[in-house]
């Protein structure tokens, strides 16, 4: 069925409009698992969408090379026909190595990353500016630190019975004991995937590995993304669309100034930052480099920047302008990004949806690239293949009244 609709879909006549081929250069957020994840929630979910509004879209995967991935869109909304190429930019094999280590590395990390974010007030400047995303940003903390506890007393209690019961001499009832902690500690690891415990951890702590510095090793990938965007830009293409999500959306960010800073091109830049958490990064003690592309980007005249997150997210700072709120505004009269709107999950989701999504967190955190019940402005699947561009969709739009643009990084140089 998917391969009828995508051909017949190619071969049809194209109505004018402003745009027929869109790139799509799209950054995850800190996740281990492969980009065919995202090709197969894109496909799954925009057919979903198609169902609800009325339109016709089409998938088709590209062969994987290296570490370049991306799948082909056609579809066919508001009565035309749009071809989109959407490049996912991986990194994923860093994540995983920030993932892998020994209990005792992740408890080394934990206390490294926890001083960094106390040290300087980062933490509680990140408290006061929204409460529900620290939740998560401490939850990791919080059950390590429960585990490292209940391990002890396991190990203690398991030493003391086996002096008492089985008279073992002390040195063994202690190698007993410690080896009933560790296997406890290793059991906790071995659940995580429920909890995600140690998995946040390794987010956070990869994030402020060097004080909020880009790692170099990710630094060297946003230039390799960066040439590749700028060279999109000079091919034609009728719009060039930039997707961060969640950690991913400081790295799309860079990403964007980065393409900036080389040399101009014809075709449209558009920025589409969803379920952004930039605050995490920017409000560290070295992040002067992210600090300066956001001062850069917010006063770009080359570009369009549209920043959507959630209330119903508890993983992103919402409506919470990153640029403002960093302390990095420039003057107003040079002020022209991000616009800030919400997704809206109370307005725009059903009741049965809601209620389905209750108690899972990470899953109304990738809301912003699934279906909506009772769809809105917001559409992802028509922001990334209908015909108008993100400027042209939401240009007539204002920033939503409920952002938070109160400066409260403690942190604001932006040395180079």
């Amino acid at each position: 069925m998917e391969q009828r609709v995508f051909e017949e879909l190619t071969g049809a006549t194209r109505a004018g409009g402003a745009v027929r081929h869109r790139q799509v250069f799209f950054v995850p957020g800190f996740d281990p698992m492969p980009p065919r994840r995202y090709r197969e929630l894109y496909r799954r979910e925009g057919a979903r969408q198609a169902q609800i509004s009325g339109y016709t879209i089409g998938v088709r995967g590209v062969a994987e090379r290296g570490t370049a991935f991306g799948w082909n869109v056609v579809a066919e909304i508001e009565g035309q026909v749009v071809r989109t190429e959407i490049a996912f930019l991986q990194w994923e094999d860093l994540v995983r190595n920030a993932i892998r280590g020994s209990i005792a590395a992740h408890y080394l990390m934990l206390a490294r990353t926890f001083w960094t974010y106390v040290r300087g007030g980062s933490l509680r400047a990140l408290a006061r500016l929204r409460w529900e995303p620290m939740i998560a940003a401490l939850a990791p903390p919080i059950f390590l630190v429960i585990y490292l506890v209940l391990a002890i007393l396991l190990g203690a209690l398991a030493t003391d019975q086996a002096m008492a019961w089985l008279g073992l001499p002390v040195w063994l009832a202690l190698g007993l004991g410690l080896g009933a902690g560790m296997l406890f500690l290793w059991a906790t690891k071995r659940i995580d995937r429920r909890l995600f415990a140690y998995y946040m951890l390794a987010d956070y702590a990869y994030a402020a590995s060097a004080g909020g510095a880009t790692p170099p090793d990710l630094a060297e990938r946003i230039e390799l993304w960066a040439d590749r965007v700028a060279e999109a830009r000079q091919g034609g293409s009728d719009e060039i669309l930039v997707i961060g999500h969640s950690a991913g959306a400081h790295l799309a960010a860079q990403v964007t100034a980065a393409t900036l800073r080389r040399s101009a091109g014809d075709a449209p830049l558009s920025l589409l930052t969803i379920g952004q958490s930039i605050p995490m990064v920017s409000f560290l003690p070295t992040a002067s480099d992210l600090r300066r592309d956001l001062h850069q980007l917010a006063r770009s005249e080359d570009l369009f920047w549209l920043d959507v997150t959630a209330r119903g997210d508890g993983a992103c700072f919402a409506l919470c302008d990153p640029v403002a709120v960093t302390g990095v505004d420039p003057e107003e009269r040079e002020k022209r990004w991000p616009l800030i709107i919400s997704a809206a999950y109370k307005k725009h989701l059903s009741s049965d949806q809601l209620e389905a999504f209750k108690w899972r967190f990470f899953r109304k955190h990738i809301q912003y690239m699934c279906a909506f019940d009772r769809p809105g402005d917001y559409d992802y699947f028509r922001i990334t293949a209908g015909p108008k561009t993100l400027a042209e969709r939401f240009g007539w739009r204002g920033s939503s009244r409920a952002r938070i643009v109160t400066p409260l990084s403690p942190f604001r140089d932006m040395d180079p």
